[in-house]
């Protein structure tokens, strides 16, 4: 079993890591401040082919895996961008991955190649306010009307809709009372955002200022038919093929930011001095971060095993889930020691590493909390009662 990467992803991660230095640390911390959208960040990525690392050539990317996706996300939240970083550029890289799958040849043609250029940029309307992860619940409507489909709905947590130009939408098609299960009955589409028929409303959130929420009120959106992606009352169907790839590509941001919090306590362990000693000279500091090594170097094996799994074709179900929810929890610890190591320091926004802690909690709380994924290993590894 070999655990090293391969010279192909070796030379992916250097050139990340080259295009991300003049989006430095103070790059990110501005946009922390100002809340501008990353724009030139993800122009740089496109104008250079990587959103389209992971999708196949003849729509313009590299056909690449998942496991060179992982390496290039991992650098970019490893150089300091962080989750803001990742998230500028999420929805490229697997959101619209059901349009690859599912889409017509047509749909692929004229959907993804201008996503990969960055000259349409999507967002991603899937959880509305009152269902939360019980996303079969779905009650925003679309209607079909002759040759269009007519939504009205509420999304909730819609990133990038306030700079986007298209959106992806998942939709009741089929009254849940109409279907045998509530799975049924959900359409996927992607089309116009229409700002006559969208009233988009910006969250005011914790972290991650630089990459929008959003509520989204849908009000008479129309959608073409042929804005369908496959077969109508299959949308869910079409959602869950990409959850996996998300799971990890999701725990590989969250070990490169673990990392970089790790770097940036060293760092000051090292250089602050207290009682004439470098305060990394006590093991009250050393232990905490060693074990944060430790958790992290763990984590990174489980991301890749997931995703070596994905890309051969394995079901990788339970492996991209563990990835996640161990990725999330080991970063989340990195990133609580890295503030405490710096003492008062650690809470100013200078030294970057309160930033770090308060981006990296969304992904312990979604796209899927650590209570379901222990229930789902529980039940599908552990032979266990379904317990929800």
């Amino acid at each position: 079993m070999d655990f090293s990467f391969s010279e192909e992803q070796l030379q992916i991660r250097d050139s990340i890591e080259k295009l991300c230095r003049p989006f430095d640390d103070q790059y990110w911390l501005k946009r922390d401040t100002d809340g501008r959208f990353p724009e030139d960040f993800c122009s740089a990525l496109a104008k250079d082919g990587w959103l389209g690392i992971a999708m196949p050539e003849d729509v313009g990317g590299s056909g690449l895996g998942i496991s060179e996706a992982a390496v290039m996300v991992q650098a970019i939240s490893e150089s300091g961008a962080a989750n803001g970083g990742v998230s500028s550029i999420s929805i490229p890289l697997f959101g619209v991955n059901p349009i690859n799958i599912f889409g017509t040849e047509e749909q692929k043609q004229r959907m993804l190649p201008p996503v990969l250029r960055r000259d349409d940029i999507p967002c991603f309307a899937v959880t509305e306010p009152n269902t939360g992860l019980d996303t079969t619940r779905l009650i925003t409507r679309a209607e079909l009307k002759g040759d269009h489909y007519v939504v009205h709905g509420h999304k909730v947590w819609t990133s990038t809709a306030q700079v986007a130009n298209k959106i992806m939408l998942i939709a009741r098609t089929k009254p849940e009372a109409e279907t045998k299960r509530p799975i049924d009955g959900l359409s996927l589409f992607y089309t116009d955002l229409d700002r006559n028929t969208c009233d988009i409303r910006r969250i005011d959130k914790m972290g991650r200022k630089c990459v929008d929420s959003n509520e989204v009120f849908i009000d008479g959106l129309k959608v073409p038919v042929e804005d369908r992606i496959g077969e109508e009352g299959k949308g869910f169907r079409y959602l869950l093929h990409g959850l996996n790839p998300e799971r990890i590509l999701i725990a590989a941001g969250l070990v490169g930011l673990g990392r970089a919090a790790l770097k940036k306590a060293t760092e000051y362990a090292k250089d602050r001095v207290v009682f004439d000693r470098p305060i990394g000279q006590n093991q009250s500091v050393q232990h905490p971060l060693a074990e944060s090594w430790i958790e992290l170097e763990a984590a990174n094996l489980m991301v890749f095993r997931a995703a070596a799994a994905y890309d051969n074709g394995e079901d990788c179900g339970a492996h991209a889930n563990a990835a996640k929810y161990f990725a999330a929890e080991a970063t989340f610890k990195a990133c609580q020691r890295a503030v405490m190591t710096h003492g008062g320091m650690g809470y100013a926004k200078e030294f970057h590493v309160e930033r770090y802690l308060r981006e990296c909690i969304i992904h312990r709380l979604a796209p899927i909390s650590p209570q379901l994924i222990l229930c789902f290993i529980a039940e599908k590894v552990l032979g266990l009662a379904k317990s929800y």
